[in-house]
């Protein structure tokens, strides 16, 4: 009961980890999607529509050019009035101080009482007309304003600007409006400019409010399109009058979009889109990868990579930064196709490409280009062993990326001299960014618990610290090594299994015979077996230690996870033979305890493991024949391998009865190279 409680635990726990996975992917890839409904359409004047026909769906109106727009504006504006205040109290203030000045000083000055008299009406005069800042009318007649909107007790009355005064211009007025008569000299005694005040203000709030109805009642437009009206077809040329439809369309659609509702609908559009490409991704995984849907460090690196290209790409739409074909989508495939297998990454791409491409304004030619590179990407680096294998790579994608865009443009362009040679840069530049996937695999590695081939190559190199001590320490070990990583690199091969991982694993299988090296046959000389001073438990019990010393040995030379799976599995459950049956042949009527004679295992699981398993068998069991004929080399393969059939020791791994008989044909090939009978040379007579 305990057993099934905690399988139904991690179960929901799988469960909850996936559901979480899902929904974290689609809120952050929608999160950064630009919902600003923009126009997805690429056109200029006099070039051709490149795309499909395009129909009005809703009515909108013909939109002005912008230069239009502006000239026509600037016109109205020219001849637009702007409003002042009048205000009446100045000019009683300033006659009744200029009465008041009379009285205590000024009669001492001017001659007669007429003076007062005049200057009382000339300042009439000038107030009536208003009187302005020396910088406001100034800037009047900057503006060319000709008139203003005089407001007098609620009442606007139009006044042109030529009879408006400023201080200086009333204080000149009043010294000479009657020079006959009034003496500027004696007037000028007078201190004038003490009554002289503007009393008229800049209404900044009304003159606004009438600014905007002027501009409110403008003719943006100067026709209409109506609903199911054609605007262009693919192929024509795109005239002045086309343009002016198209970019109406634009503004119209962006101006739809700004609204709450339709944002909310574009949100909602979003996360089904996502949602539905992320569904049927995680589907495709549960039905054809289940060992990747099933192991988290497979769905991290998936979904995280997903994610990234598509976060990057809505940034970069959205901020209008660059150009995202120099965005290296070719590298995600490449990682996928190196860490797990072609068709994932192919789908990988092509699910990230869609959901890319509804960010941009020329969708269908970017997920051509971009699905064509993929792939081209996937069939040129099908194994990443060596760093020119990427060199090669990011030139093909540049090649692909480059004549496919060169196909587009001869289709849609009548004029060679008009091609984009931007877009060339742009590949150029994704190219040499693809190269930086080599150190990117290291990261990707540590961080979601892969090996890459690249480590796989690093690790197989015989100079490394481990493989030199195991030919150092075990010489007799290390030759059986190197001959079951050739069986078993050879049989992967053919059955399509990873024949580099078989290769690095058959190297390090047997390193923890390196604690104990007197004790296994292939490394013993002159006689001596330390096996006859102990009992067959014990003797059995160093040689299944080899597989726990493997794997510490392994531990501390931090090899991967997948190198200590074939050290724990070239043995499987199995029995150490020898000494299990010499013991039963002592012992007829006793029943052994068989723990002490088994391996730790487990049993292989994978198919590259199960190789391993026969090839070290098979190349440990060869070495005992009596004479190495076709037919004995033929048995013994058959016989080892069916044995290990027989007993169980592949019901836990992927691996097909064809892929048996292919392995077991390889071996046998492999065995009559390695042991041939040569020619003996004859002597020569004396």
């Amino acid at each position: 009961m305990n057993k099934t409680k905690t399988k139904k635990s991690f179960s929901y726990r799988d469960l909850l980890y996936k559901v979480l996975i899902f929904i974290g992917t689609v809120a952050i890839i929608v999160y950064f999607l630009p919902r600003d409904g923009k126009f997805n359409y690429q056109f200029d004047i006099d070039k051709p529509w490149k795309y499909g026909q395009l129909m009005a769906t809703f009515d909108f109106p013909i939109y002005k050019d912008d230069a239009v727009v502006k000239r026509e504006q600037d016109s109205i504006l020219a001849a637009f009035q702007p409003y002042y205040q009048l205000d009446k109290s100045i000019e009683k203030i300033a006659i009744s101080k200029l009465k008041a000045d009379y009285q205590s000083h000024l009669r001492d000055i001017v001659p007669s009482s007429d003076y007062m008299r005049y200057l009382e009406k000339r300042l009439s005069e000038i107030y009536k007309a208003g009187i302005l800042s020396t910088e406001g009318l100034d800037q009047l007649q900057k503006d060319s304003t000709t008139a203003i909107m005089v407001i007098d007790d609620k009442l606007a009355n139009q006044r042109s600007t030529e009879q408006l005064f400023s201080v200086k211009d009333a204080y000149t007025y009043l010294l000479t409006a009657d020079t006959a008569h009034y003496s500027p000299f004696i007037l000028r005694q007078c201190s004038l400019n003490e009554y002289l005040y503007p009393n008229l203000s800049y209404d900044e709030q009304r003159t606004e409010t009438a600014k905007k109805e002027t501009l409110d009642n403008y003719a943006w437009a100067n026709g209409i399109v109506v609903s199911g009206q054609k605007i262009i077809d693919r192929g024509e040329i795109i005239d002045q009058e086309t343009y002016n439809i198209l970019e109406s369309l634009r503004k119209e659609s962006i101006q739809r979009s700004e609204s709450l509702g339709q944002k909310r609908l574009i949100l909602t559009g979003q996360t089904l889109f996502v949602g539905i490409f992320i569904l049927c991704f995680m589907l495709y995984l549960d039905l054809f990868r289940k060992d990747y849907y099933e192991r988290k460090g497979s769905l991290s690196l998936l979904f995280t990579l997903i994610m990234f290209y598509c976060v990057v790409t809505a940034l970069m739409v959205a901020n209008n930064l660059y150009n995202v074909y120099i965005i290296p989508y070719a590298m995600l495939p490449v990682i996928i196709r190196v860490f797990l297998d072609s068709r994932t990454a192919f789908l990988t791409q092509v699910v990230t490409i869609l959901i890319c491409s509804i960010c941009l304004r020329y969708p269908h030619e970017f997920i051509l280009l971009q699905l064509a590179a993929g792939l081209v990407a996937i069939f040129s680096l099908r194994e990443l062993s060596q760093r020119s294998q990427l060199f090669r790579t990011a030139l093909l994608v540049i090649l692909t990326y480059a004549a496919l865009y060169f196909s587009f443009e001869l289709i849609t362009e009548n004029d060679l001299s008009k091609l984009n040679g931007s877009m060339y840069t742009y590949f150029t530049v994704n190219g040499v960014l693809l190269l930086f996937t080599y150190p990117l695999l290291f990261l990707l590695e540590k961080t979601f618990g892969f090996t890459s081939n690249v480590t796989l190559v690093e690790l197989s190199n015989i100079n490394s610290p481990l493989l030199r001590r195991l030919s150092e320490t075990v010489p007799g070990t290390f030759q059986h090594s190197m001959q079951v990583a050739n069986l078993a690199a050879e049989a992967a091969n053919r059955i399509g299994a990873k024949s580099q991982l078989v290769r690095t694993g058959a190297l390090y299988h047997d390193i923890g015979k390196m604690e104990n090296p007197v004790f296994f046959t292939e490394n013993q000389s002159g006689g001596v077996n330390p096996h006859k001073n102990l009992s067959y438990e014990q003797s059995a019990q160093v040689i299944i230690s080899h597989v726990t010393d493997g794997l510490k040995l392994a531990e501390k030379n931090n090899l991967p996870k997948v190198i200590k799976d074939f050290i724990s599995t070239h043995h499987g459950r199995g029995k150490t033979k020898y000494f299990y049956i010499s013991w039963k042949n002592e012992h007829p009527d006793e029943e052994p305890n068989e723990e002490l004679f088994t391996y730790p295992g487990p049993n292989p699981f994978t198919r590259e493991t199960a190789i391993l398993m026969m090839a070290d068998a098979v190349e440990a069991a060869s070495r005992s024949l009596p004479e190495y004929t076709e037919d004995s080399i033929n048995n013994l393969v058959d016989k080892i391998i069916d044995s290990q059939v027989e007993e169980g020791y592949f019901k836990e791994c992927p691996i097909t009865f064809k892929d048996i008989a292919t392995v077991k044909s390889v071996f046998k090939e492999k065995l009559k190279t390695i042991y041939h009978t040569r020619i003996s040379y004859p002597e020569l007579k004396k």
